[in-house]
């Protein structure tokens, strides 16, 4: 148990599974001696040492601290002569027993450990002892009970609390590996994964956990690929509903999600960044008019709609006063090249709209997921659709922060988390798109107006590194391709380099944690969802077989036949 101090002290010992050989490779690390005959010190493991501190008082007058680390290399250090081993039909241990070599009690691990250091309670965090134990000390396994109170900043449950599967190195659901809430909404998220590694599957678990009672949050899922649907189950789940204890109707998590023609972005939102990203190649002398006939209509229409017929009008409006001024220059060919643009980009197309767009408040409520699927929308015009939303929020959570507005679309009282699918492509690296500038403001600012961001991404390297670098929490799945995972290194500063290297060997729904919604750096496995997954790969080969049974042929039989119920007429007749 932890006291006051975080001293370890009143848990019984358990038996000693090793004895300390000396300092490691590095000044933060030891090696152990273990014959290990229950083979469980496996790489990733936790153990720990005592070490006495005369400044706390303890039972027998000096308190010990329980410092833990975590194994890192597996060495054996007896192995059978390679002339037990020259015969493949003969098995090494019959050998031995012929001449009397006793593998079982000669068999010795080396064990190289990290160290970590001890828990501190007070301030929730790992102190360094900055000195190795001693050669001849004992070494303990630490034990389901103390990893699960010092590994997670959260204990199941808890208000804040989000629980995303347990610890890798123990049995499914001993050591409870908990999020703290507060910290992934502050600091930002990152979900980093190759693809099938189950990055949307472990993010629709968070999402799960967001939307229980003990949270009741506000999120919003950018889905560019209609993977988030299935989260519509929430609303039946009794995981996520809970009854009343006064008068009011009790609580149950509510989710909303709009179809790719139902995301509308009102043209009056647009900047002049984004009109550049929409209408490309436009010339100088397009761009100056554009930029003066949107200034014009901010100025008449102070906040009301707009749409493109007022902005076309806007451009003939400042050419002609152009005109007025330099009778030199005639830009009718200027301006009718910009209607056609306009025209073309902004008249009868679904996205975009004279009138209506998101409200902030339909889709920002507490105890609500709105989903915006956007897997038929141009992936430019999802670039607009992320940057006009993101500006918007962000304005809305500054002025309603700054007391600026008490009511309407701008006034948002309470923190929001927005979850971004595919983040690669409204941040690429190397090239700025019209979303960059506006999320990596969210990310450097946001902490400060409550808006919390989870981006995910199945290419690292593809992804700008100061959007990755600005996220505090990280949850890194199985990479396999060698420049993402060095994007990954360089980005991320809180995962020791012997986690990282595990990336590769990582199984599907298996995920280093690390940052600070947990104490220190674990390898997780990510629990079973309450809700349908919706971002599975397709099975061609059995769909293919599906093709040319009895039932799918009868029924691409009647939807083929006419629809006046004559023969097809045959040609080869």
């Amino acid at each position: 148990m932890l006291n006051a101090h975080g001293v370890l002290y009143t848990r019984p010992l358990r038996k000693p599974v090793g004895i300390t050989k000396g300092p490691g490779e590095s000044t933060h690390e030891y090696t152990f001696v273990s014959r290990d005959d229950e083979q469980v010190l496996k790489n990733g493991e936790y153990v720990y040492y005592e070490l006495a501190d005369p400044q706390q008082p303890g039972q027998n007058g000096v308190a010990l601290r329980h410092v833990l680390g975590r194994i890192i290399k597996r060495l054996p250090l007896k192995l059978y002569p390679d002339t037990f081993l020259g015969e493949p039909e003969i098995p090494p241990a019959q050998v031995a027993a012929m001449v009397g070599y006793n593998a079982r009690t000669n068999e010795l691990f080396e064990l190289h450990v990290a160290i970590m250091g001890y828990y501190e309670q007070a301030t929730g965090s790992f102190i360094n002892p900055w000195i190795p134990p001693q050669s001849g000390k004992q070494i303990f396994l630490a034990d389901d009970q103390m990893l699960a109170e010092i590994l997670s900043r959260k204990r199941e449950r808890q208000p804040g609390s989000a629980t995303i599967g347990s610890l890798l190195t123990r049995q499914p659901g001993a050591v409870p590996i908990v999020l703290s809430v507060k910290d992934v909404v502050s600091t930002h998220l990152a979900i980093i994964a190759s693809t099938g590694a189950g990055k949307s599957y472990l993010a629709s678990v968070l999402i799960e956990e967001l939307m229980q009672p003990h949270n009741k949050a506000c999120v919003l899922i950018i889905d560019p690929h209609g993977e988030y649907s299935t989260l519509e189950q929430l609303a039946n789940g009794e995981q996520f509903a809970e009854a009343s204890e006064g008068r009011g109707s009790g609580y149950r998590a509510q989710v909303k999600v709009y179809k790719p023609e139902q995301v509308k972005v009102r043209i009056s939102t647009l900047n002049m960044g984004d009109m550049r990203h929409l209408l490309p190649e436009m010339t100088e002398k397009q761009q100056y008019l554009l930029s003066r006939a949107m200034r014009k209509l901010k100025d008449e229409k102070r906040g009301s709609p707009w749409g493109a017929a007022d902005l076309k009008q806007a451009v003939k409006a400042v050419s002609k006063q152009k005109d007025e001024d330099d009778d030199s220059n005639d830009d009718s060919s200027t301006v009718r090249a910009l209607h056609w643009r306009i025209e073309q980009r902004f008249v009868d197309v679904l996205t975009f709209d004279d009138t209506q767009h998101l409200d902030l408040p339909e889709i920002f409520k507490p105890g609500q997921c709105t989903v915006l699927q956007l897997n038929d929308v141009d992936e430019r015009d999802q670039q607009v659709v992320v940057a006009t939303l993101l500006r918007r929020l962000n304005q809305a959570r500054m002025e309603t922060e700054r007391g600026k507005v008490h009511s309407g679309e701008l006034y948002l009282p309470y923190p929001v988390f927005v979850l971004i699918e595919e983040a690669h492509h409204f941040a690429p690296s190397g090239t700025e798109v019209v979303s960059t500038a506006i999320l990596k403001q969210v990310l450097a600012e946001g902490r400060k107006f409550g808006i919390g961001v989870g981006i995910i991404s199945q290419r690292p390297g593809k992804l700008d590194g100061d959007v990755l670098s600005q996220c505090q929490t990280q949850c890194i799945m199985r990479i396999v391709n060698e420049i993402d995972q060095k994007s990954v290194a360089a980005a991320i500063e809180g995962v020791g380099r012997d986690l990282l290297n595990n990336l590769p060997a990582l199984s599907k729904g298996q995920v280093i944690v690390a940052g600070a919604a947990v104490n220190t750096p674990v390898i997780c496995r990510v629990r079973q969802r309450y809700t349908q997954h919706g971002g599975e790969s397709k099975d061609a080969p059995d769909m293919w077989r599906c093709y040319f049974t009895a039932e799918s042929q009868e029924s691409r039989r009647r939807s083929e036949a006419p629809l006046n119920g004559n023969k097809p007429f045959n040609l080869m007749r």
